[in-house]
This record gives structure tokens, C-alpha cells and sequence, in this order.
């Protein structure tokens, strides 16, 4: 990366939320079995494995596009959207949910430089409403962003890191982005981005390997680094 000029910080951090800054302990797969039920398919089947198989692979992307592609039909993507997001709610009141270890820490140092943090999700709003309020996070950070705020398209797509640089007005040009997450899609939407840094986690769904393939420009073991990363880079 080239040296960066005073007026050319890193500041602005879009920073993914289940994986990466949230600990969820394989909730996601637990509120997908709960949707796959509610359309009838059945747990052990070859197509519930299929089906949980594609919900892996496609960790970071917005639920209802998910849906879409395993069901087809809009009213059964709809109901199952619906059945994934009421379990995961229920999961995250039963205090199912924590902060990846060092998360709250590195987001309250970025703020305290003058850096702008938003959160953004692949889950709907409620969802993601609901794990702020149970983790006490609701003022921590300037915005929160999920594909409905972004016009409805969700990772891969850059649209919620484009929407924070938007709305946030916090920095000159897409290269003083820095994108964190843990899946391959986090590191494309940065990628489509122009972010400056794409910073992949392995504290989620995906490995070094699928992260760098990818597109991050750096991996780290946890989102707790992501402050001195970005120290360095300035430096």
C-alpha cells in the first residue's frame, strides 16, 4: 500500500458483525434449520444437507438473497426469511450471543482517534436491532447498516460499504475504507468497494486461504488486531 498523506487517513471502518465482531456460536445454521422445517424439509435428508451446504458457503450474504436461491419461489424465500429471522431473535433473547473477545475494545480506540466504525449485517433490520440491544451496543457506533438500508442488496455487493461512505461523509475517496469480516464474501464486497484496506478475520466462517482468495489484502486472528493494522499502514 502506498504511504498515506495526512489528508488521506484510514477513517472510515465498515466493520461486519456476526463473525466478526459478534460471537454467535453457529446460530446461523440453527435458525436455518428452523426455516428449512417450516417449508417441510427435513432434518437429515439429503436435501436439508444440500440446502445447509449452500447457507455455509454463502456466509456474509444477505439472508433473503440466500432463500431466493435455495427455494425459489418468492413467497417460500419470503416464509423462510421470516421462520430464520423470528429463530435467530429468539436465539439472541435466550442470550446466545457475545462479543468476539477485544471487539467492543478495538471499535471504542477507532472512535477514540477520530475514526467513523459502522456495523453491517446480512441479517434484516429486526435482527439486527436485536443483537445491538442484547449486547448493549446500540450507541456504540455512528451507524448500522443491512442490505435494506442499501437499497436491498447485500454482500457480495459493495452497496453498504458504498452507503457508509455516503452517509457518513467521514473521508474524501473509497482508498481510506478499511472493510473487516470473516467470510469470502466480506472480502469481495470490500473488493468491489475500492476500500483501501480488506482486512479478513478468523474468528468465523471462513479460512486464510478463502479469505486471501478472495481478495483480503491482509488477514488477521481477530478483529482486536484491526487498530494496529491500521496504525501501521498510516505510519
Amino acid at each position: 500500500m502506498k504511504k498515506l498523506t495526512n489528508t488521506d487517513k484510514l477513517n472510515l471502518v465498515v466493520l461486519d458483525m456476526a463473525g466478526t465482531t459478534v460471537a454467535d456460536g453457529g446460530l446461523v445454521e440453527q435458525a436455518f434449520g428452523a426455516a428449512a422445517r417450516r417449508l417441510g424439509v427435513a432434518p437429515g435428508s439429503a436435501d436439508h444437507a444440500e440446502k445447509l451446504a449452500y447457507v455455509r458457503a454463502t456466509m456474509g450474504e444477505s439472508k433473503i438473497s440466500v432463500f431466493r436461491h435455495l427455494f425459489g419461489d418468492e413467497s417460500k424465500a419470503q416464509q423462510a426469511n421470516l421462520a430464520f429471522e423470528e429463530a435467530y431473535g429468539e436465539l439472541v433473547d435466550g442470550g446466545r450471543i457475545a462479543p468476539v473477545p477485544g471487539a467492543r475494545a478495538a471499535i471504542e480506540r477507532l472512535t477514540g482517534e477520530g475514526r467513523t466504525v459502522v456495523l453491517s449485517t446480512g441479517f434484516a433490520r429486526t435482527t439486527q436491532d436485536a443483537i445491538l440491544a442484547a449486547l448493549g451496543w446500540r450507541d456504540l457506533v455512528a451507524l448500522t447498516l443491512c442490505p435494506a438500508d442499501a437499497g436491498g442488496r447485500g454482500r457480495p455487493y459493495p452497496d453498504m460499504v458504498l452507503a457508509a461512505f455516503l452517509r457518513t461523509g467521514a473521508v474524501d475517496g473509497v482508498q481510506q475504507i478499511v472493510v473487516a469480516g470473516d467470510t469470502s464474501y466480506d472480502m469481495l464486497s470490500g473488493v468491489r468497494s475500492g476500500a483501501g484496506i480488506v482486512a479478513g478475520v478468523l474468528t468465523g466462517a471462513h479460512d486464510k486461504e478463502q479469505l486471501q482468495r478472495n481478495g483480503a489484502t491482509h488477514v488477521l486472528g481477530s478483529v482486536a488486531e484491526l487498530p494496529d493494522l491500521i496504525a501501521r499502514a498510516e505510519a
